[in-house]
This record gives C-alpha cells, structure tokens and sequence, in this order.
C-alpha cells in the first residue's frame, strides 16, 4: 500500500520530540544498485515529555542491524516507522546504531539519496532523509554530523558532504573516502552528499571580517565554461549578505554542486548546495538575460538561507514561511540593490509583482488555498508554494515597511537590520516559529506602527485569500477638500468562512491635473472602512494608490481612462505608472470579453489607447526593460482571475486580436524600436543591456505578428536572419519565439536548425520544448504538437526539467491551448498526471494544479476538467502529494 492512506497533520497538535539526538555519525558505502549506511547516533530522552517508545521515520529502507549500546535490542515495525520500545531509562546519552541498505539508481522519486547520469546527490527537504536511515526526521531536531563516504575512485572521484573537509585518503581494492565534519547542528533535510565525475570553478575569497573561505561550483566536466556568472552571483551573494545584514560566510568552504535531475530550484544544505543545473550554468551562447538574472536570484536566495534557514530553521514544517519567505524578501533586496538605478529596481519590483498575480492570487482564490503559515497538511511537498515563498515575501515586506522611522530611515531598511540583529541573538542555532521572527522585529522596533498593531499584523500569518481594497474618492470644490475612503474586505476560503480586517500599509499619492504631486503619505488601514481628508486643493486630484505595491493586495478604483492616462504620462511612482497602462489594457479586454455577439474581427482599439502607449514606446526619458512591461498586454491567465466564469478560448481570442492590432498601428514605432535598440555592442547581462535586448524582442515579435497579417514576408525574413546572426541567445531566442508566436512559415526551418545547434545542450533543448508547446494556439493545432514532441528522442519523462518543458508548458502555461472544447487538453492531463504520479509523486502533484481552477470555467468546459479530476481521484494508488491536490480541488463540488 502506498502512502496515500496517511492522516492529515494539524499545527495543533505539535508536540516536542520525545528524544533529541545529539551527534550523528554515518558511512556511506556508495554503490548505484545497494548502497550501505550505517547510521551511529548518540541520543538522550527529552525530559520536558513524558517516557515512551523511540519511533524513527524511514522508507524504502532495507534494515539490517540495529544496536543499543553496542547490544542488540528488540525492535518492531509500524507505518514506516521502526519502533524501539526497550530503551535504558533516565536521561543519560545512549548510542544508537542502525545499518541499512537503499537502491539509489531506482529512486525516481529524487527524493533522498539518488543517482542522475553517473553520480550520487541527495535531496533531503522536507522529509527525504527518511530514504536514507531511519531517523527522527523533523526539523526541530537538530544534531552535529560527521560524514564518512567510501566509493570507486575511478567512478566517483570526488565526495563531497556538509561543512568542512577533515580528512581524505585511498582504499583497497580501487577505493577511496572522504571525511567531512559540519561544526553547526543542523536538522536533518539539510544534510547533503554529492559523489560522481565533476570539476569545478574556485574562487578564494576574503570577508569584512577578515576570514578567508573558498568557494567552488561542481558542474559535470564540459559544463566548466558555464559557471562564471554563478560564481559572480555567489561572491556578491557573500559581500550583500556582510554590507546589509553584518552576516558573515561561516565555514571555511562553500560549495554550488549542479544535477541536471532535480525537483526544485535549488537545495540550501548547509556548505553544500545542491542546484538544478538551470539555475548554475549559463553563458551568452546558451543562456538568455532572463536564465542570467534567475541564477543570480536562486544563488543569492540559497545563499542567503546560510543564516535565515540553516543558523535558525523551523520549529516544524507549518513555519516554512519563517525561512522562505524571508529568504525571499532578501533575495529581492539583493537583486534591487545590485540593479542600483531606481528605474532598474522598479523594474525588478514590477516582475516581482507579477509573479504574485498571475500565480498567488489565483491560489489564494482556489482550492488550495492556505495561510503562509498553513494549520494543516496532508503532504508538506504541496505546501511549497507561492503563497509561502512570494506571499511570504510580501508579508517581510511589509514588516519593514512599517518600522520606518519617518525622513531618517522611510523605507524602514535601518529598523528592519534592528530587528534582524535581534533575531539572530534571540535564536542563532534554535528551531523557532513565525511568532519569534516577527516579535524580534517589533521588539527591536519599540515605537513603530508593527509594535503597536502587532497581534492584528500576524492575521497575514494565520488567514488564507488576497484582501480586497475598495477605493472611493470625492471631492468638495467649495473647501478644497478630497476626501478617500478606503475599506477591506476578504472572501472565504476553504476552512475560513469569516475574515478579520488585516493591517494593510497603502502608500498613497495625489496627482494634480498639471502632473504635479500634491500630497504623499503612508496610512495603515485596520479597520473594514477609514476616510482620507486631504485639504488645501485647487482641484480634484488623481489618486495613485498601493503605491510600489505596499501590500499584496486586490485594488478596487473605478479610475476613469482620463485618470489612467494622467497616472500613466505623470505618476512618479513607477509601479503605479505601469500599472495604469495595465489597467488601460485590461479595462478594454475585459468589454470586449464580456460582448459574446461581437465577433473577433469587430474589435477595435480607440485612438486614445494606441496614442498612450505610443508616447510610452517613443518617450525619451523612459527606461527600455520598463517600455518592454508597459506594452506588454496582461497575461490570459491575469485576466480570468478578474472574471466569474471564464471562457478561455475567448480571453485567448480577445488578446491576440488586441496583440495583433498594436503590432499594426504601431508599426512604424515598432521599427524604430527595434533600429534604436537591436545593437547592443558585447554581451552583458546587465539591466540596461537586458532592457534593450527585451524593448527589441518585442518589436521584433509584434512586427511578426503585423506581417502575418499584412502578408508581408520582409520582418520575417529579418527575424530569421538575425537568429541565424545572433551574438547571444537572447536576441536567438527571442528570433525564434518571434517566428514561432506569429506563426509564420519560416518558424519550422528556424526550430529545425535551433535543435540542430544545440541538440547537446540539455537546458536549450528545453527552451526548444518549451516554446513549442507553449505558442499560440491556432484551431487546436497545439495539442498534436506537444503529443509529438513526447515521441521525441530527447524527451523523457523521468527528468523533473524536461517534463515541465513540454507538459507543464502546456497544460500549465498556456490556457488558450489546454482549455478545449473537445475536452482533449483535461484527458490529456489526466493522462499525465497518473502517469507522472508512479514516477515523481512531487512534479505530478505541481502538474495537478493545472486546474485548482476549474469551478470558474465555463461549460462545457467546467463539466469535462471536474470528470478529468475525478479520473485521477479515483485511482486508488495515488500518492498523498497527488491525492491532496485533486481531492480539494473537488472537495467543494
């Protein structure tokens, strides 16, 4: 029987562990087909819980010995769990010792210890270490480890573990070991080892303090090329984490070790993180700036968990927030703070913000839905999500928004280091809680607005779903007087029935008719309703509100496009001026939409949009990377979540007919963009050379995309030579997708010859999927080109990065394919999610959640995805990742 018969786990009911583990000493005999652990612990009941019986988690362990005191002891099985029930009494340490053997080279899971290609990695977090020993395996214990690893030298020549290297030396028989000693405790999820053929980059660096550490990034060998900009991002990662928090590197190594086989982004094991290759290796011929910018944040973000995760980690998993979102937040600081220039930071916050809405919100609306610091779980892999991380992050955020102390420090980022500090001396090596976190920010900030509201702060902790801000404002001529009103509101979710008014931190502005700011100010908003006076004015101002999106939340305004269009050419907040030309955008998408009768060739676009977002494309003073978001239409996926019952065909329909008549009138505008900015002398991945290269991307799409409809062969024509011409793969990339989006003919000698190029290169090849599978749908065409890319050499369905770029790209990415009216997009998924499921029980639960929103489709869509579902729910294997997602998404049914 499979784990899906497990019980649901409730905050509740935690409990202290009723035996702590001091010391942790293991060796590993490492062979792919039967690798041998022996496991040697010293441990001590908690006095603080009554006496039982020890329980020590494992699966898909072969036990061999177990001793107690060098005698063996009686022992018993419950529920992966081995019981010993005969322990010596008292307080007093006692060894446990445990031999067991695994078969990493079956594991498909990657979950615990596994094999990729012809090395050895492991993945611990959250529950992996289970498949590798029995264990106490829960994060509030916390013990010191030596690691002892043993292999063939000639197949596995470098051994790597956590923390410092004691020892190395030959054995018999062909053999050789490695002894590694990590001086922090730690929990178990962050225990690593890496064994297999790799080389790496070294950088010797010294800190602030003086210390000299060595850094190294593993890649497999032909990869060495690819790991500068990884290196870079470490080095800053190590000197920002100094200069803005006074946190220093703390071993004397730190390494980056890249597997192509890898569920997640990336594994902050304390000294020895373990990446998917996707976020290490890079260069200009097969990485673009956005690959370039995404590993500068992973390996900041990991990096970064060094001290907020690893030096204080979770008491238990419903505190994943404590350590994520956090890290999150710093590792959006990280990435603002090296762009430097305030347009560049604007940007980086705007991408930010769109991951959150496009992604978050829609979680928090369905049924999946959970608190950043859940109450319940019945697997803890589902409960890695952008509400935890990108939610999580916002919630920081806002924590330092509101221990600004006025002109000295208006972003709060000095009051924040306080509270930082603070935490550090409160909890540095100790499992803690989200309490602890926010108490140390609010104590060391004794006079802010977080201090004094604190209990009605950490709802954002315990209540699901995105608030809603409803915005009204009048104005009295007479007096001269504006007055806001301002109320909240939150929808039920699943377990939730009532909310309480949240702390909501709106940074607001007024605009006058000439363009100038009259008034700015940051209010709280407690209560359900609060009004605004603002006196002294001449005439009614525009207001700008959730300036730099101050909270993560839903802005109801009923602006008018006269509002829209002065925010859009005046506001100085960039966020707001950005999203006033998405507010533009959507308010004409959303009519056209909602008139069932009007045909797709009837939609026009008024003048006065396309002369706003003209001046936007041709305004001198505006940076390139911002033009680029501006005159980018809000995604499919954005604009359902602003519907009750979504069509997706007719979102799909709607915006390409709007993508397609600003690529025609402004034609020439987009010539010019791309003339003024296609020459971008050597590669850097910089923002204002990534700006560029996007600004002339896009042009280079939408005149594509006008010459499908004209008939003219000259854009595309252009378009395949510069990808045949390109310097980088950014302007490649962008080639091809350009030719691919708009259809045209040339797009099949491109992709052909793409593949060709870089049928070496795996994480090309999965841009080459992936563009394929996520392009725009035409009469269904899309569905039989993803069927076929499945039957592709290069596909496999074992390998977490290739099945996302086909399957996920599809049924996850690209709504206006998936969502069919034949229903063959939901069987499809079905299909896949069962298959993945008896594979990769955590990359099927991710693929499930293709439809968390399937209530809100219309029929006969919304009766074909709820059977799909049903389909899968009624398989009675499942995993409990799997099942989890699919019985709650039918729970309300």
């Amino acid at each position: 029987m499979r784990e899906g018969q497990n019980s649901v786990i409730h905050r509740s009911d935690y409990q202290e562990p009723a035996f702590w583990i001091d010391s942790v000493d293991l060796c590993f005999d490492l062979d792919p087909a039967k690798t041998r652990v022996l496991n040697k612990m010293k441990m001590r009941r908690n006095p603080h819980v009554v006496p039982q019986a020890l329980r020590l988690d494992g699966e898909e362990l072969n036990l061999s010995r177990v001793l107690v005191n060098g005698q063996g002891t009686s022992f018993k099985m419950e529920d992966n769990q081995l019981v010993l029930e005969n322990l010596p009494a008292g307080n007093d340490v006692f060894e446990l010792e445990i031999f067991t053997t695994c078969a990493p080279a079956k594991n498909t899971k990657l979950s615990g210890l596994y094999t990729s290609g012809d090395s050895f990695y492991t993945q611990c977090e959250a529950e992996g270490f289970r498949r590798i020993t029995y264990f106490l395996d829960r994060p509030d214990v916390m013990a010191s480890y030596t690691v002892l690893l043993r292999a063939d030298k000639s197949k596995y020549p470098v051994l790597l573990s956590n923390g410092n290297l004691v020892e190395q030396g030959t054995l018999d028989d062909g053999r050789h070991f490695a002894k590694w000693v990590d001086p922090f405790k730690k929990p178990s999820y962050l225990f690593a080892l890496v064994a297999g053929q790799l080389v790496a980059r070294e950088q010797r660096i010294t800190s602030r303090a003086g210390k000299e550490h060595l850094l190294q990034v593993y890649v497999r060998p032909g990869d060495l090329d690819k790991t500068e900009h990884a290196m870079n991002s470490l080095m800053a990662s190590v000197a920002w984490d100094e200069a803005r928090f006074g946190l220093s590197l703390d071993l004397e190594r730190f390494m980056i070790v890249a597997t192509s086989d890898f569920n997640m982004g990336a594994m902050e094991n304390k000294g020895l993180n373990i990446f998917n290759s996707k976020y290490v290796l890079a260069n200009q011929a097969t990485a673009t700036d956005t690959d370039f910018g995404n590993i500068e944040s992973v390996v900041g973000h990991e990096y970064f968990h060094n001290w907020t995760g690893n030096r204080i980690t979770c008491r238990d998993w419903f505190q994943l927030s404590l350590k994520e979102g956090l890290t999150v937040f710093r590792d959006q600081e990280f990435s603002m703070d090296l762009a430097s220039e305030a347009s560049a930071r604007a940007v980086k916050r705007i991408e930010d913000v769109r991951v959150l809405r496009t992604a978050q919100f829609p979680e928090d609306a369905g049924p999946m839905a959970h608190p950043i610091r859940p109450d319940q779980y019945l697997e803890i892999n589902n409960f890695y999500t952008v509400t935890v991380y990108e939610k999580g992050a916002e919630v920081v955020r806002m924590q330092q928004t509101m221990v600004a102390s006025g002109p000295s420090d208006p972003l709060g980022r000095e009051g924040f280091r306080k509270g930082m500090d603070l935490y550090f001396q409160r909890h540095d090596g100790s499992a803690v809680t989200c309490d602890d976190f926010t108490q140390a920010i609010a104590d060391a900030n004794p006079d802010s607005k977080l201090a004094q509201l604190l209990p009605q702060f950490k709802r954002w902790y315990s209540q699901a779903g995105t608030p809603r801000v409803k915005a009204v404002g009048s104005f009295d001529g007479a007096s001269g007087t504006y007055s806001l009103t301002l109320s909240q509101s939150c929808a039920p979710t699943p377990g939730q029935a009532v909310k309480e008014p949240f702390v909501i931190p709106i940074s607001l502005g007024l605009i006058s008719a000439d363009g100038s700011e009259v008034a700015s100010s940051m209010h709280v908003l407690t209560q359900e309703s609060e009004t605004l006076t603002f006196t002294g004015l001449q005439a009614e101002p525009v207001p700008s509100i959730l300036r730099g999106f101050s909270a993560p939340v839903i802005l109801d305004f009923a602006y008018t496009d006269e509002q829209l269009l002065a925010l859009l050419e005046h506001d100085t907040d960039p966020f707001n001026r950005w999203e006033a030309g998405q507010r533009l955008a959507l308010n004409r998408m959303m009519a056209f939409i909602s008139q069932d009768a009007l045909a797709v060739a009837d939609m026009k676009l008024d003048a006065r949009y396309i002369e706003a977002m003209r001046s936007v494309l041709r305004h001198p003073k505006l940076d390139a990377a911002f033009k680029e978001l501006a005159l980018t239409l809000p995604s499919e996926t954005y604009v359902a979540e602003q519907l009750d019952v979504v069509d997706p065909q007719r979102i799909h329909a709607v915006r390409e007919a709007l993508r397609a008549q600003l690529a025609t009138a402004l034609h020439a505008d987009w010539e010019w963009a791309f003339e003024a900015h296609h020459e971008n002398g050597a590669y850097k991945p910089d923002s204002l050379s990534s700006g560029r290269r996007a600004l002339t991307g896009l042009a280079l799409a939408m005149l594509c995309i006008a010459a499908r409809t004209s008939g003219d062969t000259v854009w595309p024509g252009k378009a395949l030579q510069r990808f045949k011409d390109a310097g980088n793969m950014t302007d490649r990339f962008n080639a091809l997708a350009a030719l691919v989006t708009s259809g045209s003919d040339l797009a099949a000698q491109a992709l052909q010859r793409f593949h060709a190029m870089f049928k070496d290169e795996a994480l090309v090849i999965d841009k080459w999927f992936a563009l394929q599978a996520g392009a725009t749908d035409r009469g269904g065409n899309i569905l039989p080109i993803v069927k076929q890319l499945m039957t592709h050499p290069d596909f496999s369905m074992r390998n977490p990065n290739r099945a996302r770029s086909v399957i996920f790209s599809y049924c996850s990415a690209n709504p206006g394919a998936f969502h069919r009216a034949d229903a063959a997009g939901y069987v499809f998924w079905s299909d896949k999610v069962i298959e993945l499921d008896a594979i990769n029980p955590q990359v099927a639960a991710r693929l499930a959640r293709a439809l968390d929103r399937w209530k809100k489709l219309a029929e006969p869509m919304r009766s074909a995805a709820r059977e799909a579902i049903a389909r899968v729910a009624a398989k009675p294997d499942l995993s409990n990742d799997t099942r989890e997602v699919v019985t709650r998404a039918l729970s309300e049914d």
